[in-house]
């Protein structure tokens, strides 16, 4: 048997709730923006294999990839006998990026041991696992990107689990990567270790408000909360171009626009699919760098993981 498991791509943070909200994307035009994993069988010990198109940015000694410290942290925390094991991990997503790419290959390399080996953690027990490992990359446990990865949607954090909070169908989320690497754990220290109580009632009251926008589906309040007192003003300077491209979307009308996760990806929200288009073909001509950027137009992933499961026979799939 040999499980495969698609993860997408994560906004963290999406500007108002700094650690505490998250959310998972799906390109409208049908394609994938995320990692996936294959588990199967092998000879002996744990063998690690890589492909896709971000595959030359991982650590060349396998020992350091974070998939592989998923399958040896899951074997040991269940007690497992593996006598071999085959990972097979499809980097699509680039490291550094904001899109969740850690995350993205945590949430596929451990939902697929764990349908591998029959389920044997329930989707509390597995989420913080995932919180876990994908703090051993950036440095600190935060669920903002796991938990949409792995459930869908917009994703609020609470205490001990995940909230799912309602959307806005048609909104549009433009997302673009210029193509650079940003450290995730390099942009958390930029931030400061305390801030004025006048920020962080702000930030409390922005927050507050959305959330109960989204449930109100009251879009004005919640256009009008989608802004980052915390962490961007700090980060925003250290992003080559992205305040140049905030001015010239908000020129170009879309209501909100932020930094994804800990950068250098931007996020845009469009009303409408031609605003979309049209911001999109902006950053593609003026915030993309190289050829290792892209850009998509996504809406709100419904589900997170995907899962495949197949027969192996003689060893192929």
């Amino acid at each position: 048997m040999a499980v495969t498991v698609y993860a997408p791509a994560s906004m963290g943070n999406v500007s108002v709730g700094f650690d505490l909200l998250g959310a998972a994307l799906a390109p409208v035009d049908g394609s994938l923006l995320g990692d996936r994993v294959s588990v199967s069988e092998g000879q002996q010990g744990l063998e690690l294999r890589c492909c896709g198109p971000y595959v030359d940015v991982l650590p060349a000694d396998p020992a350091n990839n974070i998939v592989r410290r998923c399958a040896e942290r899951y074997v040991e925390k269940l007690g497992l006998e593996v006598p071999g094991l085959v990972l097979t991990l499809e980097k699509n997503l680039p490291i550094g990026s904001g899109l969740g790419s850690s995350a993205s290959s945590v949430v596929a390399a451990l939902g697929a041991l764990n349908q591998y080996f029959g389920s044997p953690l329930d989707e509390q027990e597995l989420l913080h696992l995932m919180g876990e490992l994908e703090g051993e990359i950036s440095g600190s446990i935060h669920y903002d990107n796991v938990a949409p990865s792995y459930l869908g949607g917009l994703q609020l954090m609470l205490p001990e689990r995940a909230q799912p909070l309602p959307g806005f169908d048609h909104w549009y989320w433009v997302v673009a990567y210029p193509g650079i690497t940003l450290s995730t754990a390099k942009m958390r220290a930029l931030l400061p270790e305390s801030v004025p109580m006048r920020t962080a009632i702000r930030f409390g009251q922005q927050l507050a408000a959305f959330v109960d926008a989204c449930h109100r589906q009251d879009e004005p309040t919640a256009l009008a909360m989608l802004r980052d007192v915390l962490a961007e003003p700090h980060r925003a300077a250290h992003i080559p171009g992205y305040q140049a491209a905030r001015g010239h979307l908000a020129e170009l009308g879309c209501p909100a626009v932020g930094i994804s996760g800990s950068g250098p990806t931007l996020f845009a929200v469009a009303r409408g699919k031609a605003q979309a288009l049209a911001a999109a073909d902006y950053l593609q001509q003026h915030y993309v760098m190289n050829e290792r950027g892209l850009v998509r137009v996504c809406a709100l992933a419904p589900e997170g993981i995907q899962v495949w499961q197949e027969d192996v026979i003689n060893g192929a799939l």
